[in-house]
């Protein structure tokens, strides 16, 4: 089986890539998706607050993703459910496993969507057995918005990651009581807005530079014992309290599913643990291009979009013989900034380029600093920046073409966390 553009992932990211990709030219595209229907994450998030950068409008997650699964049915798109990616090459050999058995797939260029997965109980070594009522937020999302089943009464949220807040709000619309969210750092990981509308609305208590010390319970969950924690977030003695519940959902990190491209030998960034791409999304091996979270974890849904129509595009030009790719220049994040994406920027791209940045702690009325060759070329004030929220600058086409040297981006504040 040979197709020019191959689309391991059905989700948003994978969605948008091979629209893209069809759009630019690609004669035949194929997307792999390992559930039973395209959509992804978008699927169990009903909520609105989706589309107003890619449709200026808002819409809930299952109807953002229909406007790209029509979209796709409409291109003449081939997809593959039910089919599980086992293997790919840097030679673009794909083996998957689907309803008709094991298939050998040749593609011209290929793009990873395959998105990211939650960490679970044993990554953050919680003290206690390991009783019934424990679920990873987004575990329990599906369960209630797909499966239709009510997963507890009483309720204690660990991390405050968008799927816990969000989750805070939709158990109390069940009937839930939400006692508390509980977060181990001294700021959210969760937008400002979702604070507000998903716990500040509802009263639910937010307890910022707390941990979980032990879960309760053998056969079912019967509470959890938290403890405030001090700046190096060890638990403080005296300060343990008891809370009962029936049901811990934790919302503690996400984590880019990545073992095909290291399969593939793609080059991960140690930091964003997703591969390193240059600003067309082509990773450092020959037509393998990455986008959304499997590259990293992104915060809005029409971010990923914009990143999933670089990579499908460009997975078009490769397999055309039109993807530039001549000279280019690094990207460092310095003083204030934990990570950059792109990690290189080509010179001779015809289209301004996304920066993609967070920062490593709590910032206010400061300002991000780009740099080239430690010469100022563009600078952003910001009122507020913390870790949960992306930020984006944008370097503008003309600027591009005169960079000779490696760009540094900073931050000039005082850091507060």
């Amino acid at each position: 089986m040979k197709y020019e553009v191959v689309v391991i992932g059905g989700g948003p990211a994978g969605l948008g890539a091979a629209v893209e990709a069809k759009k630019c030219g690609a004669n035949s595209v194929l997307i792999i998706e390992r559930d039973r229907e395209l959509g992804g994450i978008l699927n169990q998030c009903i909520h609105n607050g989706f589309g107003l950068h890619e449709f200026k409008e808002e819409l809930t997650g299952p109807e953002y993703a229909q406007r790209f699964i029509e979209q796709a049915n409409k291109s003449d798109i081939e997809i593959m459910l039910n089919t599980m990616v086992l293997n790919i090459d840097d030679e673009r050999n794909i083996i998957a496993l689907g309803e008709q058995g094991i298939m050998e797939i040749q593609a011209g260029a290929v793009v990873l969507a395959m998105g990211c997965r939650e960490r679970t109980a044993g990554a953050i070594a919680i003290n206690g057995y390991r009783p019934a009522g424990v679920y990873t937020a987004g575990m329990a999302q599906r369960i209630i918005n797909m499966e239709g089943y009510m997963v507890g009464k009483e309720v204690v949220i660990y991390g405050s990651g968008d799927i816990g807040l969000i989750m805070a709000r939709r158990m109390t619309l069940e009937g839930a009581k939400v006692k508390a969210v509980v977060e181990i750092m001294p700021y959210s990981s969760g937008l400002y807005r979702n604070i507000a509308q998903c716990l500040e609305d509802y009263d639910i208590p937010l307890m910022l530079s707390h941990n979980i010390q032990e879960i309760h319970g053998k056969d079912r969950i019967n509470g959890v014992t938290i403890s405030k924690v001090d700046e190096n977030r060890r638990p403080i003695k005296g300060t343990e309290e008891f809370i009962s519940c029936d049901t811990l959902l934790l919302s503690v990190g996400l984590i880019p599913e990545n073992e095909l491209s290291q399969k593939a030998g793609i080059a991960i960034d140690k930091i964003t643990n997703g591969p390193i791409v240059d600003s067309k999304m082509h990773t450092q091996v020959d037509g393998i291009f990455a986008c959304g979270n499997v590259l990293h974890v992104h915060d809005i849904v029409d971010f990923v979009t914009k990143e999933s129509r670089i990579a499908g595009k460009n997975a078009a030009y490769y397999v055309r013989q039109n993807l530039n790719k001549d000279s280019y220049v690094s990207t460092k994040s310095d003083k204030g900034i934990r990570y950059i994406m792109p990690h290189k920027i080509l010179l001779n791209s015809e289209e301004d380029v996304n920066l993609y940045m967070r920062v490593d702690g709590i910032y206010k009325d400061s300002k991000v600093i780009v740099k080239c060759d430690n010469k100022e070329i563009l600078s952003k004030k910001m009122r507020h920046m913390i870790p949960s929220e992306m930020i984006n600058i944008v370097l503008k086409n003309e600027l591009i073409k005169d960079l000779s040297g490696e760009i540094t981006v900073e931050v000039e504040g005082e850091k507060h966390a």
